[in-house]
């Protein structure tokens, strides 16, 4: 249940669309089995046990996207169509020709794509009227991205934003290196990547190693500029900002022990237990790291407007 990355979208101030009108339209591109011909399905898988899309707790909403592929690596069709090549060099006394040989790789692609196996791959989203946060749990742009195009598809329109900050992230976590302190609730972890600027782009990484001494302070000065940053905030949550605003590496510390602590309950009990905390968490933290990054730049306040 526990998000592990974050790729963190603004919602539009007029969002309204209820949790019912949200379920009631991802029905209808509900995921669907890959046909026989097909070598990929998309659409919305429920997040939690059951069958509803939509997984709400107070406001805060869960769903998920489902993509299923079948697998057929390349190396097997060139095997199977080397044997077959070789085989009908045999019968008809002369090499195979570029179009024969063509043909035989489209015919084994049909005749294996049935057979080949599916896999499935889930992409979670937590969406905040509240706080106007919308978040995808993936590692990259690129995975989110397909979601929200999905999502665009399925709604006709879905105005969400990146987060835009007054304070550039690696502006910000150069003057936090510098004073060897963050702001508000946050505390500087023990993981760092800097980055040079070009021609060179040399790259300095350190990992469980301390922060405060005179290299890392060097690095600065030669013009190096952190790409990432590992972060503690509250002493709830640890994580690793990065320059494009994303959240990485997740670790709600002593949190899960606590939503843990409600007594015995059942899988469906806790899984609520579970998706609030996070939620509450998130939502407390994305909004203090807006506030240490200079708060919403005056572009994202006008829109806003």
């Amino acid at each position: 249940m526990w998000f592990k990355n974050l790729v963190v979208y603004r919602l539009p101030a007029d969002w309204d669309l209820s949790p019912c009108d949200l379920e009631e339209r991802l029905q209808r591109r509900r995921l669907q089995p890959c046909g026989p011909l097909e070598m990929l399905s998309r659409g919305w898988v429920a997040p939690a046990a059951g069958e509803r899309l939509v997984h709400t707790v107070g406001l805060q909403q869960l769903f998920a996207l489902g993509v299923d592929q079948r697998l057929l690596p390349a190396s097997v069709i060139r095997q199977e169509v080397k044997e077959r090549a070789d085989l009908l060099e045999q019968e008809q006394g002369f090499p195979v020709g570029r179009r024969q040989l063509r043909e035989l790789k489209l015919r084994v692609a049909d005749e294996m794509r049935p057979r080949a196996f599916v896999r499935r791959r889930v992409t979670r989203a937590w969406l905040d009227p509240a706080g106007r946060w919308f978040c995808v749990e993936a590692a990259g742009a690129p995975r989110a991205e397909e979601l929200v195009e999905m999502l665009r598809e399925t709604l006709g329109t879905f105005p969400i934003t990146p987060v835009d900050t007054e304070h550039a992230p690696h502006l910000a976590m150069a003057a936090w290196l510098r004073a060897g302190d963050a702001p508000l609730r946050f505390t500087i972890d023990q993981d760092l990547e800097l980055q040079g600027a070009a021609p060179s782009k040399a790259l300095v990484r350190y990992a469980r190693h301390p922060l405060d001494g005179k290299p890392v302070q060097q690095h600065l000065q030669d013009g190096l500029q952190p790409t990432r940053l590992g972060l503690t905030w509250n002493d709830r949550v640890s994580f690793v900002l990065t320059t494009k605003l994303q959240v990485k590496r997740i670790d709600f510390l002593e949190v899960q022990d606590e939503a843990a602590d409600g007594g015995e309950t059942d899988a469906q009990g806790q899984f609520d237990a579970d998706f609030a905390m996070m939620a509450g968490e998130l939502a407390a933290l994305l909004a203090d790291l807006v506030v240490a990054l200079g708060g919403k730049s005056a572009r994202e306040q006008a829109a806003a407007a």
